[in-house]
């Protein structure tokens, strides 16, 4: 059982390709960058690099891409370039191998602007049927790419399963507001409740698709912590979320107060992964209330495998404001 792993010297790359070379499995990781976990460097948009990767390989985990980081920073033809015909490449040659199971990490980026409710509405509960606005090319793209496995189920009986995944990557949070006013083990804590998910139930996902495509065929789910919030909550979110945690999940008060931490006064999306859940069988392991637990037996935040791999940056430059420029066009929802 070879599998193929793109982008494999980026943060779900290295991730996926350590736990299979844990395993024993035969596994390719690729990029266009070298690292250890890389044993061939190119680019996905070279067809016929793709083609020579893809012999022999069983599954493919299409982890590659453009990220929203990078929006600000390259032009709308190399997200277009990386992640569509990139993509296209591999699904073209993945097909023409009769590959079992091709598994490609998109982003809950993609419902761009449907994450975004009205100043006095409710907070946006995101599933599968939340119809995406997406609002830059980087959501665009990756809509496209999901749409491209969609085709290539449909016409060439391809199985490809589409993971959503939320905040996963370690590095500060790229608002100003948000690290000025919380330390970074806070807010990501805070988005446990409705906007991350770690990367060890990442993989655990991405493991579970291969076992289960073949009898699911093509499907999008969203990957994110289970939240302990339901759809009555969604009104009050966006007054004093404290208020619903403490209904919720009473026993966060003590360990926050014993931290100096605080809850973010709003919530303004909820992403759900009921459907995961239910039909991949997955049962993410780093939820509010674990995280809760870690912390009181003196743990981290974060499981041990994203502390392993560490924070990769988005940029061979370094910026002074945060962890990569933002584009003044796409301001509001992300990831």
């Amino acid at each position: 059982m070879k599998i193929l792993v793109t982008g494999s010297a980026g943060h779900l790359g290295e991730a996926l390709v350590r736990t299979l070379r844990e395993k024993g499995a035969p596994v390719l990781g690729i990029d266009r960058i070298p690292s250890s976990f890389t044993d061939k460097v190119g680019s996905i948009t070279d067809r016929t690099f793709v083609k020579q990767c893809m012999e022999g390989v069983d599954h493919v985990f299409h982890t590659a891409t453009l990220h929203k980081p990078h929006v600000a920073t390259h032009d709308r033809q190399e997200f277009v370039d990386v992640n569509i015909s990139g993509t296209l490449n591999l699904l073209e040659e993945a097909a023409s191998v009769s590959v079992k199971t091709f598994v490609f990490t998109s982003s809950t980026s993609t419902f761009g602007d449907a994450l975004t409710p009205s100043p006095q509405g409710p907070a946006a509960w995101i599933t599968e049927e939340v119809t995406p606005v997406t609002k830059n090319i980087y959501g665009a793209t990756k809509l496209a790419a999901e749409d491209l496995c969609w085709l290539f189920h449909r016409n060439r009986g391809l199985p490809c399963i589409v993971l959503k995944t939320s905040r996963f990557f370690p590095e500060e949070d790229d608002r100003r507001a948000v690290r000025e006013s919380y330390e970074d083990d806070n807010s990501k804590a805070n988005e446990f409740l409705y906007r991350r998910v770690d990367i060890k139930d990442v993989v655990t996902a991405h493991q579970l698709a291969i076992e289960k495509a073949s009898s699911i065929g093509f499907a999008r789910y969203i990957i994110s912590a289970t939240t302990p919030f339901q759809q009555e909550d969604l009104i009050e979110l966006r007054t004093d979320a404290a208020a619903v945690l403490r209904r919720r999940v009473p026993e966060y008060e003590s360990e926050y107060s014993r931290r100096a931490w605080k809850m973010f006064p709003e919530i303004d999306r909820v992403y759900v992964s009921e459907r995961a859940r239910k039909e991949l069988s997955w049962e993410p392991r780093y939820c509010f209330r674990d995280v809760l637990d870690q912390l009181k037996a003196g743990g981290k935040v974060l499981s041990p495998l994203a502390y392993t791999i560490g924070a990769k940056g988005y940029h061979a430059t370094e910026f002074t404001d945060g962890p990569y420029p933002v584009d003044s066009t796409s301001q509001g929802a992300s990831a």
